[in-house]
């Protein structure tokens, strides 16, 4: 016999009353709040409105209610009806500068030893190879080691995971003179592998020709897989924890620094992963772009043959026995069409809504459109206009993020922010 369970719906007075009695479920009350808000956000009465720009020389970048500008050094809190500042960095020289940062943060169930490691913090590498955790709240810096004075470090990367960082060095390339007086560079790049929460050094690995063979373009790390990318189009994977071997401590004396304390000026982090033979190679593939992903349960991958006929599809293996599974192709309409074309996708994660963006027009400058769909069942659940013109041959980032649409534009050398937030509105319909 089957039961059928009446939907109950709860509403925000209930909600605060249960609340205000110490009800301890913080989860379900969570669901509940962003239920509410999703409710309000399509209520008929209501639409999003721009509010408020800011343009920059610098990139404009956008992470979890807040948007930094001037390269890292002024941030902007979104959670107010309209942006505001939360702090503003002394200008920092040519070596401080940043030249990558990652947002860090995530809920613990222990406890650490300093109060600032369970609150969320910004990683930032400068341009003189020092990592640097400052608060998101105040800018403040918290903690700062140095890498190395041998190499110079330029980029940050996830292991969401495994709960690790990785720090990646430029490519030492040989220029042609180097090769004329037989100068070679064995060490392609370096990378330097932390674990967050706290912050603490893994270890730091030399990418080498003798070891991993010639023609490395790209290195990075993902769920404790070392992914080294060829300029043949080939990606092989490595097992990190197949080739870790001696262990660091942040802050203390290793031999292999002569004593001297690991992460200080200038002695940096030695390499303590010291590799001469290959490592086994866990898996392979040749992909267009040299971009494979990895992820779900059962492990999947997803690609792009290289083949000319599969350009505009993406490939989805089985990682067990690369078994094709699905194949997902992206189908382009030309404007004489229909006069509108699919430009991107966003995801709101916690409303479980995809937002598409759509432009209409002739090439060029145009107009924009967002369709903001259930991801459930894709059902359109409404359409924001966007006020701003939508050039194509410039580039664009969006943003949805609950009740805000951020859209970060690029034009020449000038970088635009526009910000939206929903609103009841009455009478004539208000665009962005």
């Amino acid at each position: 016999m089957a039961l059928h369970r009446r939907k109950r719906t709860v509403n925000a007075t209930e909600l605060l009353n249960r609340r205000s009695r110490g009800l301890s479920d913080a989860g379900t009350i969570n669901r509940h709040n962003l239920k509410l808000l999703r409710a309000l956000i399509f209520q008929e009465n209501r639409t999003f409105i721009k509010v408020w720009s800011k343009t920059s020389k610098c990139t404009i970048m956008y992470e979890n209610g807040k948007i930094y500008f001037e390269n890292y050094e002024n941030c902007y809190s979104s959670v107010h009806s309209v942006p505001r500042v939360l702090y503003k960095l002394p200008r920092r020289s040519k070596l401080e500068k940043f030249e990558d940062a990652l947002l860090c943060q995530s809920p613990l169930g222990e406890a650490l030893a300093s109060p600032s490691d369970h609150k969320p913090s910004l990683l930032a590498l400068t341009a003189s190879s020092w990592l640097c955790r400052l608060s998101t709240e105040t800018g403040e810096e918290l903690q700062r080691v140095y890498l190395s004075s041998n190499q110079k470090f330029r980029y940050l990367g996830w292991d969401v995971a495994r709960e690790m960082l990785y720090v990646k060095s430029v490519q030492n390339k040989e220029t042609p003179l180097a090769r004329q007086a037989g100068i070679t560079h064995n060490t392609v790049m370096q990378l330097a592998i932390f674990h967050v929460f706290p912050l603490q050094i893994i270890g730091v690995l030399d990418i080498k020709k003798g070891v991993f063979g010639n023609g490395v373009t790209d290195v990075g790390l993902s769920q404790c897989v070392i992914v080294v990318s060829y300029s043949n189009k080939s990606v092989k994977m490595y097992s990190f924890e197949h080739i870790l071997q001696r262990k660091l401590t942040l802050g203390k004396q290793s031999s292999l620094l002569g004593g001297k304390i690991v992460g200080d000026f200038p002695f940096g982090i030695p390499v303590n992963i010291q590799i001469t033979d290959c490592p086994p190679v866990l898996f392979e593939v040749s992909c267009c772009n040299n971009s494979v992903q990895i992820g779900g349960y059962p492990w999947h991958y997803i690609y792009t043959p290289l083949h000319k006929n599969h350009k505009g599809t993406h490939h989805i293996c089985s990682l067990k026995d690369t078994s094709l599974e699905s194949v997902l192709r992206g189908v382009h309409i030309t404007e004489h069409l229909i006069l509108q074309t699919f430009r991107m996708v966003e995801y709101e994660d916690e409303l479980d809504i995809l937002a598409v963006v759509v432009t209409k027009g002739e090439e060029g400058e145009g107009r924009a459109q967002i369709r903001l769909h259930d991801n459930q069942s894709g059902q359109l659940l409404r359409t924001v206009d966007l006020a701003e013109p939508w050039d194509e041959t410039y580039r664009h980032e969006l943003f949805f993020d609950k009740d805000t649409i951020i859209h970060v534009e690029q034009k020449n050398t000038t970088f635009c922010c526009h910000w939206c937030t929903w609103t009841c509105v009455t009478g004539e319909k208000k665009v962005l």
